[in-house]
């Protein structure tokens, strides 16, 4: 019954978003503004050309080296070597497609869809493979990460990209409001071919901003990884302005008919920048992060048909600095130290442990 509300709401909310369109159309065909009027006095001006097709080619480098020291071990990593095509086709079309040449070592393809602009880019309709409207952390691409490792929120529990199509429309000039949804096969990025399903996965987001510093974001989304459904719900906020990010975000997942106990995960990190006059050297940032994840279980059930706890309960405080070597998230090297706290019965990752890490990331 739940679920039926939900995607109930979600069509709704589709439904009135298209009808309100439609509808500011139809008015502006009816009555056109006056300044779209022809004067008498005036000379008709000259058709505006339909701009040529358009490409942009933009890639992010992640390298780094990290260290753990109640191991005595350390590694050299590519976590990331991504590349993009994006652009427009006419002034109402774009388009993205960028793969990952070293995810953690596998080639994917990442994103490819098409975008439909109208009502002067406040309705905008996409389709294809893309990252699910959903959180503040887990929606950033790397190079906009403050940190050189993700946060659980963003790693764990609310990392998402599947194939589907998503309405989003903005309004609203005191506060501006954007409100995102979008339904999904629920099949991931390698298994399309011959996926079929009765029932989409969805995702829901309304981000808004207040007096230009604050922004507020809360998403709920809906999967089905294997045997039962799992509904997220995500609250998040920061606030920017000059030399100052903080922010916060709390994750709740549910998982049905009771068959893994609900995840907690909490994410919250300030960041102060301190600007430098040197032309090598634009900037030192100072971090401080804290995030938390309770046991967590992908909802892929195990052999016995059971569900398992894929992550076990952690804390992790991390500290940090980040020499901007241009312009913000252009150039950056990254050091930080992570220190994680979990229960004495817990069997930690490897890679999930005290770890010094110096990161080098580049975007072009």
């Amino acid at each position: 019954m739940k679920r039926f509300a939900l995607s109930l709401i979600l069509l709704s909310m589709i439904s009135i978003l298209v009808t309100e369109a439609a509808q500011t159309v139809a008015r502006d065909s009816l009555y056109p503004p006056a300044s779209t009027l022809p004067a008498a006095s005036t000379v008709p001006a000259t058709p505006a050309k339909e701009p040529t097709f358009m490409v942009q080619l933009h890639g992010t480098v992640r390298a780094k080296f990290e260290y753990q020291p109640d191991l005595g071990k350390s590694r050299f990593e590519v976590r990331n070597a991504r590349f993009s095509l994006s652009g427009s086709v006419t002034p109402l079309v774009n388009y993205k497609a960028e793969i990952d040449l070293s995810d953690e070592g596998s080639i994917k393809m990442l994103d490819a869809y098409a975008r439909l602009n109208m009502l002067q880019r406040r309705l905008r309709f996409t389709i294809g493979q893309m990252r699910v409207p959903f959180t503040i952390d887990a929606h950033r691409s790397p190079h906009e990460q403050f940190f050189a490792n993700r946060s659980f929120i963003a790693k764990q529990a609310g990392n998402v990209r599947d194939v589907g199509a998503t309405l989003s429309w903005s309004f609203g000039r005191r506060v501006p409001v954007t409100l995102e949804g979008g339904l999904f096969n629920g099949s991931g990025l390698t298994n399309q071919k011959d996926y079929w399903t009765q029932s989409f996965n969805y995702s829901v987001k309304a981000t808004l901003r207040f007096w230009e510093r604050v922004n507020l974001s809360l998403s709920l989304q809906k999967t089905h990884p294997d045997r039962v459904d799992i509904h997220m719900y995500d609250l998040g906020a920061y606030y920017e302005h000059r030399l100052w990010h903080i922010e916060a975000e709390y994750l709740r997942k549910e998982y049905a008919s009771g068959s893994f106990p609900g995840v907690n995960v909490v994410d919250a990190f300030v960041c102060r920048d301190l600007p430098l006059r040197s032309r090598a050297l634009r900037r030192i940032s100072l971090l401080a992060r804290y995030d938390y994840l309770s046991d967590h279980s992908t909802g892929v059930a195990g052999p016995d048909g059971e569900l398992l706890a894929d992550d076990p309960e952690r804390h992790r405080v991390t500290g940090g600095v980040t020499f901007g070597l241009g312009l913000p998230f252009q150039a950056d090297l990254r050091l930080n130290y992570e220190a994680y706290f979990y229960r004495a019965t817990a069997t930690p990752a490897l890679s999930e442990q005290d770890k010094i890490v110096m990161e080098f990331m580049v975007r072009f």
